[in-house]
C-alpha cells in the first residue's frame, strides 16, 4: 500500500500561513453562508459490558456464560437500564479479527415519550468496514470487533440481548460469543446547524449562520483549535479556512477551480471530464470533534475506483438531523471501533446534501476504511440508511451521480468503465490479486457483504451513466 502520512506540523503551519491570506484576501476568505465559528468538543460514548443472561439451570456450574445443553445457545445482554441520553448504539468486542455469529437486538426508551420501542435487529455483519490489514491503522492495538451501528434517535434507557447462531442438531456445536462484548451508547452532542438542502423542492432551511461582507471578515479563524485548522486547511482553496461548506460549482468553474487547487499537477487529460462540483458541507458544517481523530492525514497515490456503501444505519432520521448522524458515525468509528478517523470518505444523506468524510481534503486520493482489501486508490461513500429493503431516495442516487461525476473527473476516472486494483486481502479475494472491478462500485463487488443493499446496489448501474453524462463524456 503507497500510503503517507501528512504531518500535523506541516499542515498546522500551512493553516497558520493561510490565517493572515485569509483575513485579507477576498477571494479566499468570502465563505459560503458566513464562516464558522469553532465547534466546542460535542457528543459522548458511554460504554456498557454485557453480561450472561438466562435463568441459572441453563448454565454449567463453574463456567460462566457457558450452556448446560450444547443446542441452547450462548446469550448476553443488558437488562432495562436507564442511562445518560444516547442516540445511537453498537456493540463491540475485544478481538477485531472474531466474527460475531448469531443474532443482535436493542430496545430503547424515548426521550420525547417515555416508551420502550420494540426489539430492533443490529447488522451484526461489520468487519468488511474496515481498514486493511496490515496497515498501520489496522495495527494500533486499538481497532476491535464491532457490530453496525444503529440510529434509535433521542433516547435514555437501554435493554441489550445477544444470542449466539445455534447449532444444527448432530452436525455441530452452537457459535460462541466474542469475549468482551459491550454496547456502545453514542451521545452525538450539539452543535451550530448547518443548512440542509431539501432536494426535492431545492428550499434551504435556516441557518443561525452570521453573514458575511464582501471582505470575508472571519471572526473566528483566531479562535479555532489546532486539530480544527488541520482539518479545515486540507480544503483551501476550494473553501476559505473556517467554512462550514465548499459551495457548488457549474461544469467551467469547477475544472478551473480544479487546475487552480492542483497547482499544476492536475493532467491536462483530465481537464475536459471533471463534472460540476456538488455542494459539500465540511467537517467543520456538520460538527465534527476534530480532538478525537487521529493527528495528520494518510494519502493513497490515486483514485481508480468509488465503493458505493450504505451505512446500515436504519432510515429513522430526519435530513436536518443528518449531521447528528454523520456525528455519531464518527465517534462509533474513532471511539469505539479504533479508527483513526471515520471510515467513509463522503456521506449523503436522503434528501442529497454531500457531506465530507475522512479528513485530508475534499479533492484529494486520502486513504479510507470502509472496503477492507481495497481502501488504497479508492474512495468510499456511504448513503445515510439501509437499504435492503427500500429503496433508496432518488435524490441520494442523484447525488451519488453528481460527487462521483467531479472527483472521479479529478482523476481523469471515466463512471463507466473498468478498472484494476490489488486486493490488500479480504473474504472475496486474497491478498496480492489484481480484481477487475467498475470505477463505481458496490461494497459487495470487493467482499462477501449485504452492503450497499439490494435496492440501492441496483441503482449504480444507471448512476455510472448519470455520472458519465456529467462529466461530458460522449
Amino acid at each position: 500500500m503507497r500510503g503517507f502520512l501528512a504531518s500535523s506540523i506541516g499542515v498546522a503551519t500551512a493553516a497558520a500561513l493561510a490565517l493572515p491570506l485569509a483575513l485579507s484576501t477576498p477571494a479566499l476568505a468570502a465563505p459560503s453562508m458566513g464562516a464558522a465559528a469553532p465547534v466546542a468538543p460535542a457528543g459522548s460514548t458511554q460504554s456498557l459490558p454485557l453480561a450472561p443472561l438466562g435463568p441459572a439451570a441453563d448454565r454449567s456450574p463453574g463456567i460462566p456464560g457457558m450452556s448446560a445443553s450444547p443446542r441452547l445457545p450462548e446469550t448476553q445482554g443488558l437488562p432495562p437500564r436507564e442511562v445518560k441520553r444516547f442516540s445511537l448504539v453498537g456493540v463491540v468486542w475485544d478481538d477485531a479479527s472474531t466474527e460475531l455469529s448469531g443474532r443482535v437486538q436493542v430496545r430503547t426508551r424515548a426521550v420525547a415519550t417515555g416508551t420502550w420501542s420494540d426489539w430492533q435487529d443490529v447488522e451484526t455483519h461489520n468487519s468488511e468496514h474496515a481498514p486493511d490489514l496490515g496497515t498501520a491503522e489496522s495495527g494500533t492495538g486499538r481497532v476491535r470487533g464491532s457490530t453496525a451501528p444503529l440510529w434509535v434517535g433521542d433516547s435514555d434507557g437501554i435493554e441489550v440481548r445477544v444470542q449466539a447462531e445455534p447449532g444444527a442438531p448432530a452436525t455441530r456445536a452452537a457459535a460462541r460469543l466474542p469475549s468482551g462484548m459491550r454496547i456502545e451508547l453514542v451521545d452525538p452532542g450539539a452543535t451550530d446547524p448547518v443548512t440542509v438542502v431539501d432536494a426535492k423542492n431545492g428550499a434551504s432551511g435556516t441557518s443561525d449562520e452570521p453573514e458575511g461582507d464582501d471582505k470575508g471578515d472571519v471572526e473566528a479563524l483566531p479562535g479555532m483549535t489546532m486539530e480544527t485548522a488541520e482539518s479545515s486547511s486540507a480544503n483551501v482553496p476550494l473553501a476559505p479556512l473556517g467554512a462550514k461548506e465548499i459551495t457548488a460549482l457549474n461544469k467551467a468553474d469547477s475544472t478551473a477551480d480544479a487546475v487552480l487547487a492542483s497547482e499544476g499537477t492536475l493532467s491536462a487529460a483530465a481537464r475536459p471530464y471533471i463534472g460540476p462540483r456538488p455542494r459539500i458541507v465540511t467537517r467543520l458544517g456538520w460538527g465534527a470533534d476534530e480532538s478525537l481523530r487521529e493527528a495528520g492525514f494518510v494519502y493513497t497515490s490515486t483514485v481508480k475506483a468509488a465503493f458505493v456503501h450504505h451505512s446500515a444505519s436504519g432510515n429513522n432520521y430526519a435530513c436536518k438531523d443528518a449531521p447528528k448522524v454523520l456525528r455519531s458515525l464518527y465517534r462509533y468509528h474513532v471511539v469505539s471501533s479504533g479508527w483513526r478517523d471515520i471510515g467513509y470518505n463522503f456521506a449523503v444523506d436522503k434528501c442529497g446534501t454531500v457531506y465530507e468524510g475522512r479528513a485530508g481534503g475534499v479533492a484529494k486520493a486520502v486513504l479510507g476504511a470502509h472496503t477492507m482489501g481495497f481502501n488504497t486508490d479508492s474512495m468510499g461513500i456511504a448513503v445515510i440508511g439501509t437499504y435492503t429493503s427500500t429503496a433508496p431516495p432518488a435524490a441520494a442516487v442523484k447525488a451519488v451521480a453528481q460527487l462521483t461525476a467531479w472527483k472521479l473527473g479529478l482523476f481523469n476516472r471515466d463512471p463507466r468503465a473498468k478498472t484494476t486494483l490489488k486486493s490488500g486481502g479480504g473474504n472475496l479475494f486474497a491478498k496480492g490479486t489484481n480484481v477487475k472491478l467498475n470505477v463505481i462500485s458496490g461494497h459487495r463487488d470487493g467482499f462477501a457483504t449485504e452492503c450497499p443493499g439490494k435496492l440501492l446496489y441496483g441503482q449504480l448501474p444507471p448512476t455510472r451513466t448519470s455520472s458519465a453524462k456529467l462529466q461530458g463524456r460522449p
